[in-house]
């Protein structure tokens, strides 16, 4: 079904036209006469052309809320106009500052320290010890703090987060047991964006408290500012279900209904309205409002980690932005479908929150930079002129970098190959560096610190990509560490995309072609004339290469992008019945690698076959076992 926009999108597009997005330094930053004009300009002609189906939006400034406005229908079949008071959008991580908000005022009655071991407040424990790398020394415990800045050094799991029944979505205390992830680095050393330590920490809200940790927030957060369309249920309940925003994506020239998405409460699984989200701005920017203290907000707000000063970092539970020269506390929010955004200028006393489902976190960040143009233009365009001897400095960073937030002691590790690497090459003086699918020009202002070249749309979750520093990660690689709560590793080269990509495909094309040249040959000779340890030989070569292009089927099948959802089905947990049994082909394979190797000893030894046939047999068998060695490291077996 079409969605049928007011017809005054068409004047209010062109009304905001005509007034210049770089406004002069006369406009005060608070007189916001103009707002709906402008984000109507700016969002119905989104909505158009990336077919988003809904949205709301809240703008709260000067501690009132001067605007608030839905778009699109909440039901597309109902024609349920989108009501900013009423209508439920899931706000994915924007919840993680509810739980962020739970945990200081815990903080406040002296039931937690930010600095004390966590394992103190759990029934479970978390090792001391790491399980990647060689890192010698026990590292020190991880404690709340490190929990708020992303810093604690857990792996992580991308196909712990979503699901789509609530059978599928274990309870919190079983979550936070069962998905414990290793730990790869030490505390507080390298920030890597962490769900399942948010969920951790709202487990440790209900430890605490002795409350389930959706009751304590809503006795806690949600009644005392009258957050009365907010909820971490899943499913909503009856009284809240009939407001929530139907999610959608369009896809072949129609709409596509979603479903609910289930996700580990604390770290995502809030659902609440623009007009809540307005009410739970104020609350900070008016120094906690009843539910904090004012000197409580105002340590939030302070920067606690950062892997550089010039870098934006983490302030306690926010992510820090700076945009034409202002400082913003931030957090996104994305589910499968659904997408926000919440933005604070503490020093200016603003906050903007959006959300909307069918598209990605552009929108909003688009939106908010648009803003930021609109009423706190910049006004003063720095030129940056490279020192000498960049492109000297610049060479030993060339190369392939992995998230650090990946998973490395299991089978998920291979997915860094496919998502969020980030490609690093050298022009003349600069840098260029390959993020998102979008190349960007770096310039070194100081050593080993680069600045974006690039102005424009922001293209990156999790910070503004404005700058980057190389440094040394606690396993002595080399990392690319940004804005925001992501960074970046060297791999060694024999862990890279090229190394590893290239060697399956080696291995399963020529395991391929000799399938096919032994059917031929056997279908035109009908009866071999080869020694019987050659056809034992071959017979093991015929097992493997049908075994492996089982493997490969099985991994296109799982890892097949649902349109809807936009992520591996395998991610959501829909997993065909006979993957359990495809699991133990890669120990099967190591298994016939093995026997292959013999085979090629004993064909060499004995000299039973053509030479011909034993170059052959001898190539099948070393990329078998590179094969053999890819699937040890990247945990297959």
């Amino acid at each position: 079904m079409k969605i049928k926009l007011p017809i005054i999108m068409a004047v209010s597009f062109l009304l905001w036209m005509s007034v210049d997005i770089r406004t002069t330094n006369a406009r005060q930053y608070n007189d916001f006469s103009d707002i709906e004009m402008f984000i109507d300009g700016i969002l119905l002609q989104k909505m158009e052309e990336e077919h988003i189906p809904n949205a709301t939006v809240s703008l709260v400034a000067d501690g009132k809320v001067v605007f608030e406005k839905g778009y699109g229908y909440a039901n597309l079949e109902e024609e349920k106009i989108v009501d900013p008071e009423t209508t439920m959008f899931r706000i994915g991580s924007i919840s993680k500052l509810v739980t962020w908000t739970a945990i200081m005022q815990l903080v406040e009655e002296g039931k937690l320290d930010l600095n004390t071991d966590i394992n103190n407040y759990l029934d479970f424990e978390i090792p001391a010890k790491l399980s990647a790398g060689s890192y010698k020394s026990e590292p020190q415990p991880i404690t709340l703090q490190h929990l708020m800045t992303h810093t604690p050094g857990f792996e992580d799991y991308a196909d712990s987060i979503f699901r789509l029944s609530s059978e599928e979505m274990l309870p919190l205390d079983q979550y936070v047991r069962e998905y414990r992830p290793e730990r790869v680095f030490p505390a507080g050393e390298v920030i890597a964006y962490s769900n399942y330590g948010t969920a951790l920490t709202g487990y440790i809200v209900e430890q605490v408290s002795g409350m389930p940790y959706t009751d304590y927030v809503e006795e806690n957060i949600f009644k005392p500012l009258k957050m009365n369309h907010s909820t971490f249920d899943q499913p909503l309940q009856k009284g809240h279900s009939i407001n929530l925003a139907q999610a959608y994506r369009y896809i072949d020239g129609k709409f596509k209904e979603g479903k609910f998405e289930y996700v580990p409460a604390p770290a995502g699984g809030m659902s609440s309205t623009a007009s809540d989200m307005a009410t739970f701005m104020l609350a900070y920017l008016q120094g906690g409002n009843g539910i904090l203290q004012k000197e409580t907000v105002q340590y939030m707000f302070e920067q606690h980690f950062t892997h550089h000063p010039q870098l934006d970092g983490m302030a306690l539970g926010f992510i820090e932005k700076t945009i034409n020269d202002q400082k913003v506390l931030y957090h996104g929010g994305s589910t499968t479908l659904f997408d926000s955004g919440l933005y604070l200028l503490p020093q200016e006393n603003i906050g903007l929150f959006i959300s909307y489902s069918g598209n990605d976190f552009l929108t909003h960040t688009e939106l908010f930079e648009a803003f930021m143009d609109h009423y706190f233009p910049l006004t003063n365009n720095m030129t940056l002129t490279p020192p000498d001897e960049t492109k000297d400095n610049a060479s030993r960073y060339i190369g392939e970098y992995h998230q650090n937030r990946k998973s490395f002691t299991t089978e998920e590790s291979l997915i860094s190959l496919t998502m969020g690497m980030i490609r690093v090459q050298a022009n003349d003086s600069y840098l260029l560096v390959n993020h998102n699918g979008i190349k960007n020009r770096f310039m070194e202002i100081e050593p080993g610190v680069y600045q974006n070249m690039r102005e424009g749309e922001a293209i990156d979750a999790y910070g503004g990509f404005r700058t980057i520093a190389f440094l040394t990660d606690p396993h002595g690689n080399i990392m690319l560490t940004t804005d925001g709560p992501m960074t970046y590793s060297k791999p060694p080269w024999y862990a890279s995309s090229g190394f590893t990509f290239l060697s399956i495909i080696a291995a399963v094309l020529l395991f391929f072609g000799s399938l096919i040249y032994w059917g031929i040959k056997a279908l035109i000779r009908r009866k071999t004339s080869d020694p019987k340890i050659a056809i034992w030989a071959k017979s093991v070569a015929i097992v493997t290469g049908i075994l492996l292009l089982v493997l490969v089927v099985e991994v296109v099948l799982t890892g097949e992008i649902d349109p809807i959802y936009q992520l591996p089905k395998v991610a959501l947990g829909m997993v065909p019945a006979w993957s359990g049994i495809t699991v133990f082909i890669p120990h099967v394979l190591v298994f016939l690698g093995v026997g292959m190797l013999i085979f090629t000893f004993l064909l060499w030894w004995k000299k039973d076959w053509s030479l011909k046939g034993r170059i052959h047999y001898t190539l099948l068998t070393t990329v078998m076992l590179n094969l053999t060695w890819i699937f040890g490291y990247w945990h297959l077996i």
